[in-house]
């Protein structure tokens, strides 16, 4: 493994750690009507700092790699081959959804009077980290997608 594929492995930790403490905290905010504190707004910062590593990790490995390659061998092939189907399509469009998503949630966030920040919390982040929950290659999987939890050294 390259160290872009490392980096690109452990980084996902941080966004779902860091994803998961956003939308605690909106989670939390809401049901007890705390107002909106530094942390919560850092919870929030942190996961789309993260989320922005990602996608450049990301992007560097669809080009290094040679993902980005197989697009000369034409869509038919691409889509007919589970893996690279799901690397260049499902993987990266839904990564590049959730990210998108992240930035709308953060600048909303922002935005929004102090009785809504933590609701929008746990919208675009809870969404955000289903999509991202549901394109991560885990090891579970039978398709020959999955990636180990840790890369290895």
């Amino acid at each position: 493994m390259n160290i872009t594929t490392v980096l690109h492995s452990l980084i996902r930790w941080a966004i779902l750690i860091f994803g998961f403490w956003a939308f605690v905290n909106g989670l939390k905010g809401l049901l007890q009507k705390k107002s909106f504190s530094k942390n919560d707004k850092l919870s929030g910062l942190f996961f789309m700092i993260f989320c922005d590593i990602q996608l450049l990790l990301g992007v560097i490995l669809l080009i290094s790699n040679g993902w980005f390659d197989r697009f000369k061998m034409g869509m038919k092939v691409v889509m007919k081959n589970p893996i690279d189907r799901f690397f260049i399509f499902e993987h990266g469009f839904m990564m590049i959804l959730a990210w998108i998503i992240v930035h709308i949630g953060y600048t909303s966030v922002k935005k929004a009077n102090e009785l809504d920040k933590h609701k929008k919390m746990v919208i675009y982040f809870g969404i955000a980290l289903i999509l991202i929950l549901i394109s991560i290659p885990w090891p579970f999987r039978t398709d020959g997608i999955q990636r180990p939890l840790v890369p290895k050294f």
